[in-house]
């Protein structure tokens, strides 16, 4: 029962609270809801006046740039407009000359033409005057105008043959005068300090024997022995009727000296037999070796020249049997280097470089039997091959005027070379190339026209000419006795140097009646 009574309470007192409660948080609501609407709009209000006044102030910057804007676009107008101004007035100033210069230029080509007009007016008249005065001078002169041009013509040449023949002989006396004492003193002093042979040595060919029966021993028989010692030298024998001497026959002076030191050793043995024969040839091999190696050796310690390479040593003791006009090839390298150096002091050149250049000016000739060409080129071809300085190899090159030498070393190495061959004794050549010799030295000289006779005497060293005295002039035989000089030394071999001596006789004979 108080339970019923504790819910009815409960429910009454719910059915009036709720409506009391609703009504009172009503008011409450609205009472918010009008303050919050306030609130909202004075916000609203300060929001509008802040917007305003942001605008505001927008509006004036915007303005503002548009002001400045306007002000830079202003003054880049008026610029524009003053730099647009100042090239029209230029243009305008350009135009002005241009009408000036074209104006002048109608002026002068106007005067131009007018002057041509009377240039071309002139030339005729000149033209008629000239060859008025030319029939009237051909008239006076006897010539026509190419005889007297070919006149002029010859008149001028002989006077330049004589003015350059004097300048030539000027030159050439000058000079003489002031080289020659130098010359002959440092020359002279040169040969004095070097002692040299005055008999060249030559290769000997031929091999004695003890009597006539031994040539059948060595021909062998049918032939055996001396075909087999025929092939391991590559010599050839020439058994004759010389009575007891047998001659060796090769080009290659090496062979040959091993055939003849083969051939000794086999006549003093006595036992001669193929398989004797090859023992005594290898052993002559070994000899000559031996000697090469040797002989080069000594030159290099005479010559004091030093660093060479080993194949050029044994090339400079190869030299040791080859001659040249009978002269032997090593010991003239020997001379040219001593002379050269000896020069080379004289005058204050390199010593060391002119000894060495004299030394290797032949090497070559080591070889010119066994490879083309001459043995300048082969001796050139040998240097470099074996790292020799370039100054050497030119003067190598130089030392027969195949080229001009450019150095006081390959001068001195001409000089020296030229002294050893040229001294007395050095030199000696069969008769048959001697006379052939002096017969293409004449026929060489008598080829220029005006030639009369030409006569090879001094052994060679000397040519002298007798000229037609009509057809070569004073001042013309200086000049023909350069050109033939040079024709010498261009087609001719010779040892030492050939003087040239023009001869012109001029005869008046008249008859007392």
């Amino acid at each position: 029962m108080n339970i019923l009574l504790g819910v009815v309470v409960f429910l009454v007192a719910l059915v009036i609270g709720f409506p009391l409660g609703i009504a009172y948080r009503k008011n409450v609501a609205e009472k918010e809801i009008s303050s919050a609407e306030e609130e909202a709009k004075r916000i609203i209000n300060e929001s509008i006046k802040a917007a305003e006044s942001k605008k505001r102030e927008a509006l004036v910057e915007a303005k503002e740039e548009i002001l400045k804007a306007r002000a830079e676009q202003e003054k880049d107008a008026r610029e524009r407009r003053a730099e647009l101004q100042k090239q029209e007035r230029r243009l305008q100033q350009k135009e002005e000359n241009l009408d000036r210069k074209t104006e002048n230029m109608e002026k002068k080509e106007e005067l131009l033409s007018a002057r041509l007009a009377e240039v071309d007016t002139q030339k005729t008249e000149i033209s008629l005057i000239k060859k008025s005065h030319l029939d009237v001078l051909e008239r006076i002169s006897g010539f026509t105008s190419e005889e007297a041009k070919r006149y002029l013509i010859d008149q001028l040449e002989d006077e330049v043959t004589h003015e350059a023949a004097m300048k030539v002989k000027e030159i050439e006396t000058r000079f003489k005068e002031e080289a020659e004492t130098n010359a002959r003193e440092i020359i002279s002093l040169a040969i004095q300090r070097c002692a040299a042979d005055h008999v060249a040595e030559a290769t000997v060919s031929v091999v004695p024997l003890p009597n006539d029966e031994m040539k059948g021993r060595i021909i062998g028989r049918e032939g055996r022995n001396i075909r087999t010692l025929e092939t391991m030298t590559g010599v050839d024998l020439i058994i004759d009727d010389t009575p007891e001497a047998i001659t060796i026959s090769c080009f290659d002076p090496v062979r040959r000296e091993i055939a003849r030191l083969a051939l000794e050793k086999l006549i003093l043995d006595g036992r001669i037999h193929p398989a004797r024969i090859e023992e005594m040839v290898e052993k002559a091999k070994r000899e000559v070796d031996a000697t090469i190696k040797a002989e080069g050796e000594r030159a290099i310690f005479e010559t004091n020249v030093h660093g060479l390479h080993p194949e050029i040593v044994k090339l400079l003791g190869r030299q040791r049997y080859r001659t040249s006009y009978g002269q032997n090839v090593l010991n003239h390298s020997i001379e040219v280097s001593h002379v050269a150096g000896l020069l080379a002091a004289e005058i204050g050149a390199d010593v060391a470089q002119a000894k060495r250049a004299g030394l290797l000016h032949d090497l070559g000739k080591a070889i010119d039997h066994e490879v083309e060409g001459s043995h300048v080129a082969i001796g050139v071809e040998l240097a470099r091959k074996y790292k020799e300085n370039e100054m050497i190899v030119h003067a190598i090159e130089a030392h027969h005027n195949d080229v001009e030498p450019r150095t006081v070393v390959a001068c001195l190495v001409q000089a020296a070379d030229a002294i050893s061959a040229a001294r007395p004794g050095a030199r000696r050549e069969n008769l048959e190339n001697y006379i052939k010799r002096l017969e293409k030295l004449e026929e060489v000289t008598a080829s220029f026209p005006g030639v009369d006779k030409s006569y090879a005497i001094q052994a060679g060293r000397e040519v002298r000419i007798m000229v037609n005295p009509e057809a070569i002039s004073e001042d013309r035989m200086i000049l023909l006795a350069r050109d033939i000089a040079k024709k010498i030394e261009d087609e001719l071999e010779y040892p030492g140097q050939i003087k040239v001596h023009v001869l012109r006789e001029t005869k008046a004979i008249e008859y007392a009646k």
